[in-house]
């Protein structure tokens, strides 16, 4: 079924947008299986609201997939085709939504005229950019799905992995190939999608061939992310993080609403109606414990079953090549348990390049970080294998790395062009 976009477009939060009530019975269809498409106008993705970027075209595919608990569901995805493109090249790009609000799935907040909500998802479409310079097709999914199921692990991992079966079944509309190469990027919320869908992919989606994955400052283990940014300018990502699963698993959510003082109820499920730049500016400093009447909440049954259910690599050992990148000082993604997954899905006899960053944090490697994840990708499209094994090896800063000022410095020539409305593609 194809909707066509009208002409005089309102931007339509998804809560309100009918596009992404799925039809009915759509459960009986496989994972992947497309269920809607529109086409929307080619300038109707912007950073920052405001700045239309210039685009070939523009789909939006209503999928089914699968949540966490192993039930249907339908979520969105955007495809974004460049000038001139290589129809034989995929990149999946996974912003960091980190919101358990509906309304903030990038599908919604990338386009223009829907404020500045969703300032960060916005600014990543200026990685994007560049990765759409190079010719590629580029998708990012709405992976938290029709729920927004932050930090749930399997939601994001199958509904990634669907989104991909989705847009190379599309190629009827986006002349996408049906083979094309496929790699994934992601850092942060977008590496937990990006990390879960790697170990996913060999019994969810394996007739999928991906080859490569890239992934910077890795959620690894979700209690880890809690106790470090509690109290600190990151506290909203508690809040998102625990929201995010209450909506994942209705059993949760019955035991974190029996925690919550009242008082704290209104302010703590605020949460659900903001993404992640309003989560930040919110809750900044704030005291979990001071919402909870036990301040050892993770450890009852349902919370402690949730919570190891959502540590990645507990399932298959990626058969994808990988790129990993993290600091080694990260402030909000600790470090430990992103090195610990390096060696155990290496002693399960996975291909990782894993580089440590020594002088950045957070928010630093997410800038600095994203010239070797693209050099990895340009890699895999030209064919160049990487070696097989694991290899690890610690930089002062990834942008000193040979080739990294090159490359970022096209990130930024790319990100201008996006910016000032010029087409995106190569000449």
């Amino acid at each position: 079924m194809v909707d066509a976009a009208p002409r005089k477009r309102v931007v339509l939060a998804p809560s309100k947008d009918a596009f992404y009530k799925p039809p009915s019975g759509f459960e009986k269809q496989k994972p992947g299986a497309i269920l809607r498409t529109r086409s929307l106008p080619p300038d109707s993705l912007a950073a920052f609201s405001a700045l239309p970027q210039n685009l070939k075209n523009v789909y939006q595919i209503l999928y089914r997939t699968t949540d966490a608990l192993g039930q249907p569901d339908a979520t969105v995805t955007t495809l974004m085709v460049p000038h001139n493109a290589n129809a034989s090249r995929l990149v999946s790009y996974q912003v960091m939504m980190d919101s358990p609000s509906p309304d903030c799935s990038p599908s919604h907040v990338l386009q223009k005229g829907d404020g500045l909500k969703g300032l960060i998802t916005q600014a990543e479409l200026l990685f994007m950019d560049t990765l759409l310079e190079r010719g590629w097709y580029v998708n990012t999914a709405d992976y938290e799905g029709s729920k927004a199921a932050f930090a749930a692990g399997t939601m994001a991992g199958q509904a990634l992995l669907d989104a991909i079966r989705a847009v190379l079944a599309s190629g009827s509309q986006t002349k996408i190939k049906a083979n094309a190469d496929v790699q994934l990027w992601g850092y942060s919320g977008g590496a937990l999608a990006s990390g879960w869908a790697a170990q996913l992919q060999p019994t969810y989606a394996p007739e999928l061939k991906i080859i490569g994955t890239a992934m910077g400052g890795t959620p690894v283990n979700l209690n880890a992310t809690l106790n470090a940014v509690n109290k600190t300018p990151l506290t909203g990502f508690v809040m998102s993080g625990i929201n995010g699963l209450a909506n994942s698993n209705p059993d949760l959510a019955a035991y974190i609403d029996t925690i919550i003082r009242p008082n704290k109820k209104k302010a703590f499920y605020k949460a659900k109606d903001l993404c992640l730049t309003g989560l930040l500016l919110n809750y900044a400093f704030q005291d979990m414990n001071s919402y909870v009447t036990r301040p050892d909440y993770t450890n009852a049954p349902i919370a402690k079953k949730v919570l190891e259910a959502n540590i990645m690599g507990r399932t298959d050992t990626p058969t994808i090549p990988l790129f990993m990148y993290h600091a080694k000082h990260d402030q909000a993604v600790p470090y430990a348990p992103a090195a610990d997954l390096y060696s155990h899905w290496c002693k399960g006899g996975a291909t990782i390049q894993f580089v440590k960053d020594d002088l950045s944090e957070h928010v630093i490697l997410f800038i600095t970080g994203a010239a070797n994840a693209i050099m990895y990708l340009e890699d895999r499209f030209k064919g160049i294998a990487p070696h097989a094994g694991c290899s690890a090896r610690t930089t002062i800063t990834s942008l000193l790395d040979p080739g990294a000022l090159r490359v970022f410095s096209r990130t930024v020539l790319d990100a201008l062009v996006g910016l000032l409305g010029l087409p995106l593609g190569p000449l």
